[in-house]
Formats: structure tokens, C-alpha cells, sequence
């Protein structure tokens, strides 16, 4: 129960990540920083896990505000910012993801391939929540462009450490730039419709046969 990689893949995942970020100039880290206050948004169907989750957050001492959805597809509402999320006052930009895969509706793997083909969120971390270390679930994840994992705990106490050593890292230790820019999709554009007015019926004649000539009768 850590966030960690696995041995193997290791090497290959944080050169990977240098290259995706670091060399780019997109984030870094840095020891001196403290943790920010910045909005997490957990994508999580299961009630208990969510409780479990803002339980530890609280315990390893981070009072980020948690934004919860319950399906793959209200995540990717939340982060266009449609339906009710468009109001960002109430639901704000979030600063990283922590995202579960066993999800209804759309899936945490359909959530990741979304969110990396979007300039705009290139940049959001996201931590998928899962209950094993290894498996063929990490590795698509990693695949997919999640950044790190966070394992659902056996004991609750080291689930809060790692909460913790997590949050340390992407709350406190990392620089991170403000995703967007957010270009807004194109409107429908309304056709005016002409409410049909009174036109005038011209009745058409019908044209006059010219009258026979009488034949009068000869005397």
C-alpha cells in the first residue's frame, strides 16, 4: 500500500513523465513549497470509499476542498463545465484528479483517454485509486496517461500515510500551471423565424371566353 511504481516499469515511467513535463517546463517539483488549498476532484461510486478518502485527507492534515461525482460520465461534465458545473464559483477548476476505474457509465479508463486528448487538462495530475499494487489495470492506466496510483487501504492508518506522502508531492511539492486555456464550444446559432403574416389572396379571373357571334337568321 504506497504510491509507488512497479520495479520494472519504473525507469521507463519517470523518464517518461521528465520528458511529458519536467524537460517541457509544465511542472517540477520543490521541497520548500507548502501545501496549497487547492480543489481535488474524486471521481468515486462508492459512498464508503469517499467518506474513507476525505477521512484520511483530514487525518494527513490537508483541508483541500474534495469534489465528488459518482460515474466516469459526470467527471467529464464537471471538467467541461456543463449541466450544473458550469457554474465555477460552486464547482472550481480542479487541481488534480483522483480517479477510481471501476466506475458506472464511463469508466476510469474512458475518463483517462478523454482528459489526454485535451490540450486544456494535459497538464491535471491524476492519481487512480485502486486496490492492488500490480496487474494489467496499473499498466493500461500508466498507458492511458495517469501520473501515479493510490492503493484503497487494508489498514487505515497506512492508507493515511499515503494519502499523506501523496499529497505532499502533488499539493505541496509540485509546481503546477492552471490548466485551460478553456476555449467555450460553439453555440447553435438561433434562426429567426418569421411568424407568417397576413397575405393578401389575389383570386385570379378565370379568363372570358370571347362570345360566339349570333347567327341571325337570313330573312
Amino acid at each position: 500500500m504506497a504510491l509507488a511504481l512497479s520495479e520494472e516499469k519504473s525507469d521507463s515511467i519517470c523518464v517518461r513523465l521528465n520528458c511529458a513535463y519536467t524537460i517541457a517546463g509544465v511542472y517540477f517539483a520543490n521541497e520548500d513549497l507548502m501545501p496549497n488549498d487547492g480543489i481535488i476532484l474524486l471521481a468515486e461510486d462508492s459512498p464508503d470509499d469517499v467518506l474513507l478518502i476525505r477521512r484520511a485527507f483530514e487525518r494527513a492534515g490537508f483541508h483541500n476542498p474534495i469534489q465528488v461525482v459518482p460515474d466516469g460520465e459526470k467527471a467529464i461534465q464537471y471538467l467541461k463545465g456543463e449541466g450544473i458545473y458550469a457554474d465555477r464559483q460552486r464547482y472550481p477548476v480542479p487541481q488534480i484528479l483522483l480517479l477510481d476505474l471501476k466506475m458506472p457509465r464511463l469508466n476510469g479508463f474512458d475518463v483517462l483517454s478523454w482528459i489526454r486528448q485535451r490540450p486544456e487538462w494535459k497538464c491535471l495530475p491524476i492519481i487512480v485509486i485502486t486496490t492492488s499494487f500490480y496487474g494489467p489495470d496499473i499498466e493500461q492506466a500508466y498507458e492511458f496517461g495517469a501520473n501515479s496510483f493510490l492503493t484503497k487501504p487494508a489498514q487505515f492508518d497506512e492508507f493515511v500515510a499515503t494519502v499523506k506522502q501523496m499529497g505532499t508531492f502533488w499539493l505541496g511539492h509540485t509546481i503546477l500551471p492552471a490548466p485551460g486555456p478553456f476555449v467555450p464550444p460553439p453555440q447553435p446559432q438561433k434562426v429567426a423565424r418569421e411568424l407568417p403574416g397576413k397575405r393578401e389572396r389575389r383570386v385570379l379571373a378565370a379568363p372570358r371566353r370571347p362570345k360566339a357571334k349570333s347567327k341571325k337568321a337570313k330573312s
